[in-house]
């Protein structure tokens, strides 16, 4: 290779290096891209979190079969049902049978609590559907409730799938704000720090073979660190993005509906010969 070879092959590079920096700095899955699309999707999150509890929607249990059970969605750590608008209002639209219940103002009361509130709606919702089971997303602390109800209440004969996103199950230090805040009335705000007393409980005993559990991690995440929603058995998904965008992002909401109902094989066939 001669020194003129050379030196056009370096101007060219420092040229396609320099033109791809916006989209390296900037784009959407740049550092600061990232950071963006965080911060608007925590202003979406607080928007919808104050619509509060007071949320009317009537199931359409006629719609439910075996193959396709209703969703129950659970709000996490002072959290509303509202939080979780934007994930719900995309399922009923994609024709998913969905339902969320009232956890209190903020969603601050014992984990256990919650799983027994939980508990004893599922029986009510399957007493009026021609399906025996129910899938359940968790938000943050929401899949910590579902998890209990899962392995301590006999929710492994009522739960097909269970999707937890952001779910610290090793615990979060992050927790500490709300002991300081709410300590002497959030029993829950406890029970998230590491190593508390009700995670080890919840730890201990195997996972229920017979349900199908996915985690959906944020690697922005700063409320719940990657590291602490580990669970050994369960199909782990990473997203490049941060808590709040986990129940408003349209990427991870096409994660949940792909674990809800995973694309036939025969599609997957067609596409294939397609490309």
């Amino acid at each position: 290779m001669t020194e003129v070879t050379e030196r056009k092959r370096k101007v060219s590079w420092v040229m396609r290096w320099a033109l791809d920096a916006p989209k390296r700095w900037l784009g959407r899955r740049s550092t600061i891209g990232q950071d963006v699309a965080g911060g608007a999707d925590g202003l979406s999150y607080l928007r919808h979190l104050v619509r509060g509890n007071r949320i009317r929607r009537g199931a359409a249990f006629d719609q439910v079969t075996p193959d396709a059970p209703p969703v129950l969605i659970i709000h996490g750590f002072l959290g509303t049902r509202g939080s979780m608008y934007m994930l719900e209002r995309r399922l009923v639209e994609d024709g998913f049978v969905v339902v969320s219940f009232n956890l209190g103002t903020l969603n601050v009361r014992d984990i256990r609590r919650s799983a027994f509130l939980i508990h004893r709606k599922i029986e009510r919702i399957l007493s009026q559907t021609p399906s025996q089971r129910i899938d359940i997303i968790g938000h943050s602390m929401g899949g910590l409730i579902g998890l209990y109800y899962v392995k301590k209440l006999g929710g492994h004969a009522r739960v097909r799938k269970l999707i937890m996103m952001g779910t610290p199950v090793r615990g979060t230090w992050y927790a500490l704000a709300g002991v300081l805040t709410l300590g002497l009335w959030s029993t829950s705000s406890w029970q998230l720090l590491p190593r508390s007393r009700f995670l080890d409980e919840l730890a201990q005993g195997p996972m229920a073979p017979n349900v199908e559990i996915h985690t959906i991690a944020a690697a922005r995440d700063w409320v719940v660190p990657l590291a602490t929603t580990r669970l050994t058995g369960a199909n782990a998904m990473t997203v490049p993005l941060g808590h709040s965008s986990l129940v408003v992002s349209e990427e991870v909401y096409r994660r949940v509906v792909n674990a809800l109902r995973p694309p036939r094989n025969d599609v997957i066939e067609e596409v294939a010969a397609t490309d």
